[in-house]
């Protein structure tokens, strides 16, 4: 046989192979089709571990008191001259009260017009914003409840004076618009501070648990189920959704709230001094430490504990005055430090105040007032 002949016939060979594999392959594919046909056996889970079962009793206890608050603001149209409603952001918040009061981010109804709140059973209420506190960013709305209806149970206040850096919590909101979603994290640091477009934030509490757009607003709660802040930003360099969240923390909440129900502003508590952060260099440049007082307002608390301002020389100089370097037992370094101590107090409540008189410490008690 010559060589093409032979390469026909393995040509040939090689065709006849081809088509008994090809003629062989539906039916390989049908029987693995048939064996895999069934469903496959439930493997048994057993019981939930500890920490999963107390998750989601919590979330399920506090899943009642969170709303998600819609905003939309009065539009005139220019040419019809016809006024309508246009969505203006949505967030988070929740039940503070009996009386339908609802909590949230000032900046999440900065600007309304009109707010309607979702509640976790799926009604909707309108609802009036009656407080509003830049400071804090913090707002108190109140639901436009029926004369048979009843305000959902409020959430359990816990305190944030004794958080510690480690411990689990957890927020609930309503991030990107998807209802009540739960997530977890811990506590990763205390005392922090956040400046936004309308004002330093002090005090805050920085988690790593989840915060999204959406969330502001919502409870950050501790594993109790207690709310311990007020999901307020995320602070995030690459412009994402991942970064560090930040919650005010409920004590600075507990002391705001009745005020924004009670006269619709927040009034902080003041000693009726004048300090500015620049006497406060200049002193610290001749050795000197505190919240210099440059002043002291006739008939105020200050005055009435004898608190002694800078005065001037007949050359023109200044003798420094009195200097606070603490209040209700913190320490105070500069006018800043004076104005966060003195957020955590109430007004009409007395407190020790310690100043730097002519080199010496003297403690004396001084009895706030609402500013």
């Amino acid at each position: 046989m010559d060589r093409i002949a032979l390469r026909v016939v393995l040509a040939a060979l090689a065709m006849f192979v081809l088509g008994l594999a090809w003629r062989a392959v539906p039916h390989v594919e049908q029987a693995w089709l048939g064996r895999s046909a069934e469903p496959r056996v439930i493997a048994a889970r057993g019981d939930l571990a500890g920490d999963e079962q107390a998750t989601i009793a919590l979330f399920e206890a506090a899943q009642g008191s969170v709303v998600s608050v819609s905003i939309s603001q009065r539009v005139l149209d220019p040419f019809t001259r016809d006024a309508f409603d246009v969505p203006a952001g949505v967030g988070s918040g929740f039940v503070w009260d009996d009386l339908g009061h609802v909590v949230t981010n000032q900046h999440v109804v900065a600007g309304a017009g009109r707010a309607t709140i979702r509640l976790a059973d799926g009604s909707s209420y309108d609802a009036r914003v009656i407080g509003e506190d830049a400071r804090h960013d913090l707002a108190v709305l109140r639901l436009d409840l029926g004369p048979l209806d009843r305000a959902p149970e409020p959430v359990a206040v816990g305190t944030s004076a004794d958080l510690r850096v480690g411990q689990k919590v957890f927020a609930i909101g309503n991030p990107f618009g998807l209802d009540f979603t739960l997530t977890t994290g811990v506590v990763s640091a205390l005392e922090r501070e956040l400046r936004t477009e309308r004002s330093v934030i002090q005090g805050l509490v920085q988690t790593d648990a989840a915060i999204n757009p959406g969330n502001s607003g919502g409870p950050l709660l501790d594993s109790a189920g207690r709310l311990i802040g007020v999901n307020t930003a995320i602070y995030s360099p690459s412009g994402s959704s991942a970064g560090l969240g930040f919650a005010v923390p409920v004590d600075a909440v507990n002391r705001v709230v009745p005020q924004l129900i009670a006269r619709g502003s927040y009034a902080p508590p003041v000693l009726g001094v004048v300090v500015d952060p620049r006497a406060d260099e200049m002193a610290r440049r001749r050795g000197m430490t505190g919240a210099m007082v440059l002043d002291v307002e006739p008939g105020s608390p200050a005055e009435a504990a004898g608190l002694r301002p800078a005065r001037r020389t007949g050359d023109g100089g200044i003798v420094p005055g009195d200097a606070i370097v603490a209040l209700g037992g913190s320490e105070v370094e500069g006018t800043e430090d004076l104005r966060s101590v003195l957020d955590l107090h109430r007004a009409g409540a007395t407190v020790p105040l310690t100043v730097l008189r002519d080199g010496r410490r003297v403690e004396m008690e001084i009895t706030l007032a609402a500013g």
